[in-house]
């Protein structure tokens, strides 16, 4: 490979990463909501980024995974404007 195709390469692989899509983006205010365990503090994102959505504070009985289902359902309700 020529040198110049190397440095080429190289200037494409770091436009490439220079385009990644970073989540701090998209964040909002962290909401709080009131659950039958206590509060679920979420990390919410723009409306078409419900995916991201995820807890970043949980009473100590909760998984991170029932959390994460909560800030999702809750992102999900306001993506469909509730």
């Amino acid at each position: 490979m020529k040198p110049h195709h190397k440095v080429l390469i190289a200037a494409g692989m770091a436009a490439t990463l220079t385009g990644c899509v970073s989540p701090e983006n998209y964040e909002t205010t962290p909401v709080q909501l009131r659950t039958s365990s206590g509060i679920v503090t979420c990390q919410l994102y723009t409306r078409d980024r419900v995916l991201w959505d995820r807890s970043i504070d949980r009473p100590g009985s909760m998984s991170v995974a029932d959390a994460d289902a909560i800030c999702k359902q809750e992102g999900q309700r306001q993506k469909d404007g509730g």
